[in-house]
């Protein structure tokens, strides 16, 4: 057993899965799952939380190998996701960019300098096919999808700085696919896969645990692909 794993959004469907999964492994001296309710807590709307979080983390006598950040949500304060541009409203517009994407850029901020300078490392971010550009075929869920689309630039803009310091750390955004949760309740279509967490929570691990220093900045679904930006 090495170092320490960390799980943000612990106390959602999939970061809970992520976090027995770490734990069932035996690969690490010590699982640790954060969030507004555990301690050290974490508020992912509040960067004096963030920092806190880390630096109480950073006292611990391990070197951090694996941060999984499982936050993000699709439906903010009643807001569904939005069917035309005239259903666009800002407050909602600016909820979904400070959960989805400030929110785990400022995670990087404050997580990616714990990795440690030699060795294998992983950040990992969950994305949303929605949030690809290129694979938008349907339109609509506009606060959803732009702020998914962000993170993977914050992602990929962070790990091009990540490899400058740390080469053997990886910085990267997943796609969890769709996943039983309270998040995807009412949005799974007919005929889609619809994964229980612990299922999505073995692939995205088995991903993580086969991605290169190469492949850092990338944006890879729960199979390992390559998904367009």
């Amino acid at each position: 057993m090495t170092g320490l794993a960390v799980v943000i959004g612990s106390g959602g469907g999939i970061g809970a899965a992520i976090q027995r999964e770490l734990e069932s492994s035996g690969q690490f001296e010590r699982v640790l799952g954060v969030s507004r309710s555990s301690e050290p807590k974490l508020d992912l709307l509040d960067e004096a939380s963030i920092a806190q979080c880390a630096s109480d983390i950073s006292e611990l006598a391990a070197d951090i190998r694996i941060v999984f950040d499982a936050t993000g949500a699709l439906v903010l304060d009643g807001h569904r996701p939005e069917k035309s541009l005239r259903d666009l409203d800002p407050e909602a517009l600016a909820n979904s960019f400070a959960v989805n994407a400030i929110g785990p850029a400022l995670l990087m901020k404050h997580f990616l300098p714990l990795l440690p300078r030699s060795g294998r490392s992983v950040f990992a971010t969950l994305s949303a096919r929605v949030g690809s550009i290129g694979d938008n075929r349907l339109g609509g869920w506009y606060a959803y999808r732009a702020s998914k689309a962000a993170l993977n630039q914050l992602v990929h803009t962070a790990a091009v700085e990540l490899a400058r310091r740390k080469p053997g750390a990886i910085c990267v955004a997943l796609h969890p696919g769709t996943v039983r949760t309270p998040l995807t309740e009412g949005f799974a279509k007919t005929g889609l896969e619809v994964q229980e967490p612990e299922v999505a929570a073995r692939r995205l691990l088995a991903v993580c645990d086969g991605l290169t220093s190469e492949q850092s900045g990338g944006f890879f679904d729960h199979h390992g692909k390559a998904v367009p930006w």
